[in-house]
C-alpha cells in the first residue's frame, strides 16, 4: 500500500498549521492513545475493506453489463419471431380461407382429379395437389413450431429481466457498502491530528521500504526482467499514460481508474480482453512465478486478491493504489503480494524491448487534495 496519501494529508495539515480533532475516547482502548503501529493497522484495514467492498461492487457491475446485453438479444430474437409468426398466422389463414372456398363446390380437390377424363391432366394435377398439401403442412408446422419458439423466448426474455432487476438491486445494496466503508476511513482521518497523521505516514514508508528490500533480498524476482510481449508492451505504455489520474472507485478511465479498471482497460487496449475485476484476473488468468516476471504481468495482492496492479520492471508496479492518491509507480511490495498472472500467456516476448519514459514524480502520485468528497459516488443504478 502506498504512502502517497497519508504523505499527502501529514503535508497539507502542517503547512496549513491544522490540527485536526483527536480520536473520540470511544474509539480508543483503555489506557491511552493508541500506538502508530496500531493506528496504522486500522486504517490498512479499513482501506482494505473499502476495496474488497469495491471488487465486489464491480463483479456485480459487469454482470449487470451482460445481462443486460441478454436481455437486449433475446427481446430483438423475440420480436424477430414474433414477426414470422405473423407471417405463419397469415398463411394459415389464406389456407383456411382456401379450404372454405373449396369445400363450397361440393368435391373435394382429391374426387375431381379421380373424376378427371384426362389422364396426364389428372397425373399433372396430382403433383399440383400434393405439392400444396405439403405446403399447408409445412405452413401448419411453421405456424405451431414459431408459437412454441416464441412461447419460449418470451419465458426466457422474463427470467433475464428478473436476473438483470436483481443484479441491479444488488448492485445497489454493494454501492452503499463501499460507500460506507469509504467513509470510515474519512472517519478516521479526519479524527488524527497533523502529528499522527506524519507518524503513520513515516511508518507506512518505512514499512514498503522494508518489504521492498526484503523481496529483493529473497530472489524472488529472479535475476532480471523479461521482454513484455507485444500485447504487454502497448498494455504497459497504455497505463503509464494515465499517471496521474485520480484513483475513483468503480471507474474504467479515461478521466479516474480503480485499480482493477486500470489494468483490465490498458489491456483491453493492447487488443486482449481480460476479467474486469482483481479476483477474477487471478482466478482466470494464467500465474506466473515472480522470478518470470514481464513488463505487462499483473501482480496481485491480498489472500482476497483485491488489489491488482501492472508489472512495470526493475521490481516495481504501476498501480491505480486508493482513494484520494492517484495512479502512479509504486515498488512491488507495496501491498502483501499474492501472486503474479498474465493475461496472454501464449504470446512471445518481443526481440527488442526500450521501457516507456516516465514523467517526473511519476513516484509521488497526485498532489490533490484529501476532502470530505474524496470518494466520488457512483452514477445512480438503472435497473434497466
Amino acid at each position: 500500500m502506498s504512502g502517497s496519501l497519508l504523505r499527502l494529508v501529514c503535508t497539507a495539515a502542517v503547512a496549513a498549521g491544522i490540527v485536526l480533532a483527536p480520536l473520540p475516547a470511544a474509539a480508543e482502548p483503555e489506557g491511552g492513545e493508541r500506538s502508530v503501529a496500531e493506528l496504522l493497522t486500522d486504517l490498512q484495514r479499513r482501506y482494505r475493506e473499502a476495496e474488497q467492498a469495491t471488487e465486489t461492487y464491480n463483479g456485480t457491475a459487469a454482470k449487470l453489463k451482460r445481462q443486460r446485453a441478454t436481455v437486449r438479444r433475446l427481446d430483438a430474437e423475440l420480436a424477430r419471431t414474433r414477426a414470422t409468426l405473423r407471417d405463419s398466422r397469415g398463411a394459415a389463414a389464406r389456407l383456411a380461407r382456401q379450404q372454405y372456398q373449396n369445400s363450397g363446390t361440393g368435391l373435394s380437390p382429391y374426387l375431381r382429379l379421380l373424376l378427371a377424363r384426362d389422364p396426364q391432366r389428372a397425373l399433372d394435377q396430382g403433383h399440383v395437389i400434393g405439392r400444396l398439401a405439403r405446403d399447408r403442412a409445412a405452413t401448419v408446422d411453421r405456424l405451431t413450431g414459431g408459437e412454441r419458439k416464441a412461447g419460449e423466448l418470451a419465458r426466457r426474455a422474463r427470467a433475464a429481466l428478473d436476473a438483470q432487476l436483481a443484479l441491479a438491486a444488488r448492485q445497489k445494496a454493494q454501492r452503499d457498502v463501499v460507500r460506507d466503508r469509504l467513509r470510515d476511513v474519512e472517519e478516521m482521518i479526519a479524527s488524527l491530528d497533523a502529528g499522527q497523521l506524519t507518524a503513520l505516514a513515516a511508518a507506512e514508508e518505512k514499512g514498503t521500504a522494508k518489504a521492498q528490500r526484503r523481496l529483493v533480498a529473497s530472489g524472488a524476482l529472479g535475476d532480471g526482467d523479461g521482454k513484455p510481449s507485444a500485447g504487454g508492451d502497448r498494455a504497459l505504455r497504455f497505463a503509464v499514460e494515465q499517471l496521474g489520474k485520480p484513483y475513483e472507485w468503480g471507474a474504467q478511465g479515461p478521466g479516474s481508474y480503480d485499480c482493477s479498471g486500470l489494468t483490465s482497460v490498458a489491456w483491453q487496449r493492447a487488443g486482449t480482453p481480460i476479467p474486469r475485476t482483481s479476483q477474477e484476473q487471478w482466478a482466470r488468468l494464467k500465474r506466473v512465478p515472480l522470478d518470470q516476471l514481464r513488463p505487462g504481468d499483473l501482480v496481485v495482492y491480498f489472500p482476497e486478491a483485491t488489489h491488482v496492479a501492472m508489472y512495470l520492471g526493475a521490481g516495481k508496479v504501476v498501480q491505480a493504489p486508493r482513494p484520494g492518491a492517484a495512479v502512479k509507480v509504486s515498488p512491488l511490495a507495496a501491498n502483501p503480494v499474492l501472486g503474479a498472472v498474465r493475461p496472454d500467456p501464449d504470446s512471445r516476448p518481443v526481440a527488442r524491448y526500450a521501457p516507456p519514459r516516465l514523467p517526473a514524480g511519476a513516484a509521488d502520485g497526485s498532489d490533490a487534495g484529501y476532502g470530505a468528497a474524496y470518494a466520488p459516488a457512483a452514477p445512480e443504478t438503472s435497473i434497466r
